[in-house]
């Protein structure tokens, strides 16, 4: 599926290229990017039809709306600036015993 967004006089798209077991091939803004799934793990067993459904969300950034996903188009770009981190909070380990 592509979606085209209207900017200025100028069109931007993003558009899924291919999937594969390793990750996703995208197409975005007329640049494609290969988005391993080790970077985004919640995308491995999504269905294909929520996969395909990516969209421009704003001239900056892209989503998939039926997974709740959003990615700025600069972490496509650059990833070593967007490390993956989880960040736990007191109330992950409320009722543990430890």
């Amino acid at each position: 599926m592509q979606t085209v967004l209207k900017n200025n006089s100028s069109n931007t798209s993003a558009s899924v290229l291919m999937i594969n077991a390793q990750g996703i091939m995208l197409s975005v803004c007329g640049h494609d990017y290969f988005i391993s799934y080790n970077r985004i793990p919640w995308m491995q067993d999504a269905p294909i039809r929520s996969v395909l459904n990516v969209q421009m969300s704003g001239p900056e950034a892209i989503e998939w709306p039926d997974l709740d996903v959003d990615l700025e188009i600069d972490s496509l770009r650059h990833p070593e600036r967007y490390p993956l981190i989880i960040k736990r909070n007191e109330l992950d380990f409320a009722g543990k015993v430890g």
